[in-house]
C-alpha cells in the first residue's frame, strides 16, 4: 500500500511543513508579494488574513471594506481588502489572492501569553481550498495541488 505522501505526490501535490506550536496551531512559512512571513494555518478562518500593522512590509495596496471580521475572541473588527496579490507556499502558488487585513493585535497577544511567537497573519480555507489541500496532522505538513493538474 502506498505512503499518503507517495500517492499524493502522485497526483501533483506539493507536500509543505508545518511547524506545531505551544498553542496547538499549525504555522506554515509563506510569502506573500515575494515577502516572507509566518502564519497560523486555520481552516476555520474564512479568508487569509493579514495585520493591519504588516500592510507596507507585504505591499499591500488596500481599500475600505464593509466586512466585520471576528475570531479569537475579539468581534466586530475593522477589515480593509487587498486584491490582486500572490502568495507562495513551498512550491505551491496563486496569484489574485484577496486577502483580508484587521489588527491582529488580540491574536498576537493570545500567542505571546502562551510563549509562542507572533504571526504576520493566517492561511485561512478559501487559500485552502484553492489548494486542494490535505493536512496530514501525523507528520505535521499539508499538501497543496499544483496548479494545471486536476
Amino acid at each position: 500500500m502506498l505512503s499518503l505522501k507517495k500517492f499524493l505526490k502522485k497526483k501533483n501535490y506539493i507536500q509543505i511543513p508545518l511547524v506545531y506550536t505551544a498553542t496547538n496551531h499549525f504555522e506554515v512559512v509563506a510569502k506573500i508579494n515575494g515577502i516572507l512571513g509566518c502564519f497560523i494555518l486555520d481552516t476555520g478562518a474564512s479568508n487569509t488574513c493579514i495585520g493591519l500593522d504588516k500592510t507596507e512590509l507585504f505591499n499591500l495596496n488596500s481599500k475600505e471594506s464593509k466586512i466585520k471580521a471576528a475570531g479569537a475572541g475579539a468581534t466586530n473588527m475593522e477589515t480593509m481588502i487587498s486584491t490582486k496579490n500572490s502568495i507562495k507556499i513551498g512550491k505551491w502558488s496563486k496569484k489574485k489572492l484577496k486577502i483580508v487585513l484587521f489588527d491582529l493585535t488580540h491574536v498576537n497577544e493570545a500567542l505571546t501569553t502562551h510563549k509562542a511567537l507572533p504571526v504576520d497573519g493566517i492561511i485561512g480555507a478559501d487559500v485552502l481550498k484553492k489548494g486542494k489541500a490535505i493536512i496530514d496532522y501525523e507528520k505535521s505538513c499539508v499538501y497543496l495541488k499544483q496548479k494545471g493538474s486536476k
